[in-house]
């Protein structure tokens, strides 16, 4: 399952996009987490100290060895350097999935130690100042994309990404590339902006959304939530001392987590679940398609001297027994 937390800065989707990792390492669940914000939180919400955070592997620097694998044999793609980040896979590709060791987990995930069990994480890597005035966020998160096009997950795996903030995840498509998206909004005007924003633009897409509210200390900011979200609001969390308590450096076991909190993450995980007989693999392709097509007509075939188009493959679609029917397992 692909799960986005998306959200207004500040409004502690990183918090808790690490609490929903976190309750899924608890429940055994193989995990693959994804830093894809442009402040790079989430290793130290998951107990990471600076050094560590700071010693994570950035997937933009990796982006050559990741179109290089992901390419495999494909015939269409004449080369890696004319893949773009909205490329979709085809005969030959290589597939990425959750529970496997590849070229890819070795280069850009880290595997991190949770009191439950442990997870692999991956970050985009930070916007530097090197980067200023030269590079655009949106290519260093290109490399997610890229790999979430290439991507086989099952019913009891999960790949959690915590986005950027905002409604900067419409700048391609990769907001159409998950199970179901997780919206965190604080019961504030500014708080619920960014629901309706993601709302109006990803209704013609079929992207699955829930709201979390966030934040939430009484009865009036319930009341609040529920007049401008409506049935989109799933659950409310309020305050936590346990993460109040990992925020000052002072990390107790999860399982000392507040028990309402626990029973909102297990909402989550549930929510995320029924969505899985709902997966239609066609539409997804078809999605990955059309902006692989839009990106390549705006600047991809300019950028890289090649019809990007040349590149999908009609006969192909991405989908859990794809494996069965010849395509390649990754080396």
């Amino acid at each position: 399952m692909k799960i986005a937390f998306v959200g207004k800065g500040g409004s502690g989707k990183t918090t808790l996009s690490s609490l929903f990792i976190r309750h899924l390492a608890a429940n055994e669940a193989p995990v693959v987490a994804v830093d894809a914000d442009i402040n790079q939180h989430l290793g130290a919400a998951l107990g990471l100290d600076e050094p560590e955070a700071a010693a994570l592997p950035a997937m933009g620097a990796h982006l050559p060895l990741i179109k290089e694998y992901l390419r495999g044999s494909n015939p269409r793609i004449a080369s890696a350097e004319t893949m773009i980040k909205t490329t979709p896979p085809g005969a030959g590709s290589r597939l990425l999935r959750v529970q496997e060791d590849n070229p890819v987990y070795q280069a850009c995930a880290r595997t991190v130690r949770l009191d439950d069990g442990d997870i692999r994480l991956m970050a985009t890597g930070p916007f530097t100042e090197s980067d200023l005035g030269v590079a655009c966020y949106h290519s260093k998160v290109g490399a997610v994309e890229l790999c979430l096009n290439h991507l086989v997950d099952g019913f009891d795996e999960y790949v959690v990404v915590d986005m950027t903030a905002g409604s900067d995840s419409f700048a391609s498509g990769m907001f159409t590339r998950f199970d179901m998206t997780f919206l965190v909004a604080e019961p504030t005007r500014k708080g619920v902006s960014v629901y309706r924003q993601y709302r109006e633009y990803a209704r013609d897409y079929g992207v699955a959304l829930k709201v979390v509210g966030n934040k939430v200390q009484n009865r009036d900011d319930l009341e609040f939530l529920q007049e401008e979200v409506g049935e989109d609001l799933l659950v409310t969390v309020g305050h936590s001392d346990w993460v109040r308590a990992m925020e000052k450096g002072r990390p107790q076991r999860f399982e000392l987590l507040e028990a309402d909190n626990r029973m909102a993450l297990q909402t989550l995980q549930n929510t995320a679940e029924d969505t899985y007989d709902d997966r239609d693999w066609e539409r997804y392709t078809s999605q990955m398609v059309h902006f692989h097509l839009k990106n390549a007509e705006s600047w991809g075939n300019a950028r890289t001297g090649a019809d990007l188009a040349a590149q999908v493959d009609p006969d192909f679609m991405l989908g859990e027994r794809i494996a069965d029917f010849g395509a390649p397992l990754p080396a």
